[in-house]
């Protein structure tokens, strides 16, 4: 017998941006096909790629989008409701024959070093909430008065985080930036990013699109020290291909005579971004007052070891960096969602073996939350497709428990004895319409809802 799928998680964003944020905006959601309850009732708690795919691969069938897992007969989807608050994982086991933990990383990694908590400073995964009109985010006000800011950290959230700070603002009119978030930038004084690797040239974190994205972006030039590439050439023989062609573009970009017209477009730019390699922060210097962030101290480094094993260590040199805004932007980490689930925090995961839960039967995870915050979609992608398919081998095995389940009946019955409203994947789409409509005007894609009240408001909540 086909399984029925639950699936519980952060409805509001996807699939809007990523990484998927907290599951505490308007959270969880769950997917299930309405027919005897002997049929395998299945809940999944996370509505990010992970959750998705291991929803998707559970229903075994031609389902190839999101929206059409979320439609299918086979799945209902539930959402605003907070797993570890609104209802305990302890609970969802007794409800389902087996519950599938995919809830992402909500969490940024802190940096450690003195300063870190002064006005001025703040996570990349704030900062790409706020842009991106999530909830939790809006009250961010990033102080963009500064000249200069420095991103910690080489990924892709990092150029993502400079593209935005960089783009002339009449280039994002169009797009699905929220209009608070399109104000400020209005009136940013930025001129200059400086994205900060403790690593060389070959551990770069970020894709090949995103670098082409940012050495292409109007009105601003690219730095990059011909130095910090010095002996690449020979190395990059050695490598894999993705990284071969990403490492290739960034040595024609640094050493490369210009063209008469690339060398033309970047004198006129007024704008700047650059890759500081070898450097890790030991400290964000305050200002005169103490009251602001004024610069970062960073540790100058080199490499040790080689391949895989490559390991940043400092040389005893110091360089200060000045600037008034600085966005760490250095990983992801999980969270433990509720005490009655196994959690490693040295590790930021949940303990698991293929998906399986250390200890616990009939619990498993898939995505960040499993393997840690690292790979791209792709990734998720078959590490939720691997977690899936082993919750599948135990369900034909006869591991799981046997006898009927309640699935979202019972449920349904304590959510409503604490007050709490879930919402359809219907509700959702009626959110995802008012947005569309609400951009039309502007000749905008949509116009975001960064209100979680209006959005039950809006929903007759």
């Amino acid at each position: 017998m086909a399984p029925r799928c639950w699936r519980w998680g952060q409805w509001l964003v996807w699939p809007r941006t990523w990484p998927p944020p907290s599951r505490n905006t308007l959270t969880p959601a769950f997917y299930q096909r309405f027919s005897t309850q002997t049929t395998p009732q299945i809940c999944v708690v996370g509505s990010g790629p992970a959750g998705f795919y291991t929803a998707q691969h559970l229903l075994k069938n031609v389902i190839n989008t999101f929206t059409q897992t979320a439609h299918s007969e086979r799945c209902a989807f539930r959402g605003n409701v907070a797993v570890g608050r609104d209802v305990t994982v302890s609970e969802l086991r007794e409800a389902y024959h087996a519950v599938v933990l995919s809830y992402g990383a909500e969490d940024h990694q802190a940096l450690g070093i003195p300063g870190e908590e002064l006005p001025g400073v703040c996570s990349a995964r704030a900062f790409v909430g706020w842009y991106n009109g999530l909830p939790e985010n809006q009250a961010l006000a990033p102080d963009l008065s500064c000249d200069t800011a420095v991103i910690l950290g080489q990924g892709n959230v990092a150029l993502d985080v400079a593209r935005i700070l960089l783009t002339p603002p009449e280039h994002l009119e169009k797009t699905d930036i929220t209009e608070a978030a399109l104000g400020l930038l209005r009136q940013s004084q930025v001129k200059t990013v400086w994205i900060v690797g403790r690593r060389g040239p070959l551990q770069v974190a970020f894709t090949i699109k995103e670098l082409r994205e940012m050495i292409q972006l109007p009105g601003t030039r690219t730095i990059l020290d011909p130095a910090d590439f010095l002996g690449l050439q020979d190395r990059i023989k050695e490598v894999p291909r993705p990284r071969k062609r990403l490492s290739e573009l960034l040595l024609r970009t640094a050493i490369e005579k210009l063209g008469p017209e690339e060398a033309s477009r970047q004198a006129s730019a007024s704008r700047a971004w650059g890759l500081r390699f070898f450097r890790s922060p030991q400290q964000v210097l305050p200002s005169p007052d103490g009251q602001q962030a004024a610069g970062i101290r960073l540790a100058v480094t080199r490499l040790e070891g080689v391949g895989e094993a490559t390991r940043a260590v400092p040389t005893g040199e110091t360089e200060d960096l000045p600037c008034g805004l600085v966005l760490s932007s250095v990983g992801y980490k999980s969270l433990p969602i509720d005490p009655s689930v196994p959690f490693d925090p040295k590790l930021g995961v949940i303990p698991n073996t293929e998906g399986r839960v250390v200890d616990v039967p009939g619990l498993y995870c898939s995505g960040w939350v499993k393997r840690g915050p690292t790979g791209v979609i792709a990734t998720t992608m078959t590490d939720s497709f691997l977690t899936s398919e082993v919750l599948l081998q135990d369900l034909k095995a006869g591991l799981l428990p046997s006898g009927p389940r309640p699935g979202y009946t019972a449920i349904q019955a304590l959510l409503s004895s604490r007050g709490i409203r879930p919402v359809s994947f219907s509700d959702w789409e009626k959110l995802d319409a008012e947005e569309v409509s609400r951009g039309q005007g502007a000749g905008k894609p949509r116009e975001k809802l960064v209100d979680s009240q209006e959005m039950l408001r809006l929903l007759g909540c």
